[in-house]
């Protein structure tokens, strides 16, 4: 082969080499900003492998609400209890959360209490909330759903779910979910590719872990 055919052949693969290079840096680039509401909010779980169980309760009024019927939506599952002081202390964001997402139309808050009574659970929430209840407030006095279903024993706990059924985070205990990270993150699990970052007690796992540690992956 003549020096200048090497010298060609060599040039297209250094090219090539290049090419592929800055694509994996811009895909990585574009990986780390999805993720950046996710990991900001840490949460306990992150996947993309498990369907939300879909259940019927009893809104405060008695009528019966299915999880199913905010398809469509990113659901923010929030399970509460009158007597969890964290509870009540995170429930004025998730209120000022619910008013962000009926203006936008693309998220839903939907809390379900384990107290006896719908007016038990009522009650709580005009006293907290100032009579003010922006959120669909559902209740589950036998914790059939809370406990037996999603397994939940410590509250406040919060679930995300995506337009398409899939859980994609629990968060465990109380947080401010009025800030801009909640609804940038319920816009992220919205798009098809969103974050690949698993997140499991707490921690990042998985082939994209490093995207939430600081570190880089090809």
């Amino acid at each position: 082969m003549k020096t200048a055919t090497l010298a060609q052949v060599s040039f297209i693969a250094l090219a090539a080499v290049a090419v592929y290079s800055f694509v994996g840096a811009v895909r990585n680039d574009e990986r780390r900003t999805a993720c950046t509401s996710l990991c900001a909010i840490n949460p306990a779980y992150a996947g993309r492998n498990r369907r939300a169980p879909d259940f019927e309760l009893n809104d405060l009024d008695g009528k019966p609400v299915k999880l199913s019927q905010f398809r469509g939506k990113t659901v923010f599952l929030n399970f509460w209890t009158k007597t969890c002081r964290p509870c009540l202390e995170e429930m004025a964001s998730l209120a000022e959360l619910a008013k962000i997402g009926k203006d936008r139309g693309d998220f839903v808050v939907v809390t379900v209490s384990t107290d006896e009574t719908g007016q038990d659970a009522r009650d709580t929430l005009n006293t907290v909330l100032n009579g003010d209840v922006p959120f669909v407030a559902l209740v589950d006095p036998d914790a059939k759903i809370v406990h037996d279903v999603f397994g939940t024993r410590l509250f406040p706990e919060t679930w995300v779910i995506d337009p398409g059924g899939t859980i994609r985070a629990r968060y465990d205990g109380g947080r401010n979910w009025s800030d801009a990270l909640a609804v940038d993150f319920a816009a992220m699990v919205a798009r098809p590719a969103g974050c690949p970052v698993e997140f499991w007690k707490g921690a990042p796992k998985g082939d994209f872990g490093d995207l939430c540690r600081g570190g880089d992956e090809g």
